[in-house]
């Protein structure tokens, strides 16, 4: 397998493990940055690799009536709010509805 990069990061073989983590899906600015400043304080010191993960919308609700995100706009600025204020690589899910 290749390594692929993202961001300022490497991931593959030889390079240290890689955590992608974060809310299930974009529900506020501040649940999103207090989320990624946790993780971030909690990995800056141990050997692994972060990329912050949220989707911004959810279509695989198991209820029609269940939270499924924010406009998407704002949702792609606050990820782009995370990217900017912690220096980390930053991915969402696009879901569709069917």
């Amino acid at each position: 397998m290749k390594p692929v990069e993202v961001g300022h990061l490497t991931i593959g073989k030889q390079q240290p493990l890689t955590i992608i983590a974060g809310p299930c899906v974009i529900e506020s600015e501040d649940i999103v940055l207090r989320t990624a400043e946790t993780i971030v304080e909690i990995t800056q010191n141990l050997p692994v690799q972060y990329i912050f993960k949220a989707s911004y919308k959810k279509a695989n609700r198991t209820s029609v009536t269940g939270f499924t995100g924010i406009d998407f706009s704002k949702a792609l600025n606050i990820l782009a709010k995370v990217k900017q204020e912690f220096q980390i690589p930053v991915l969402t899910a696009i879901h569709k509805e069917v």
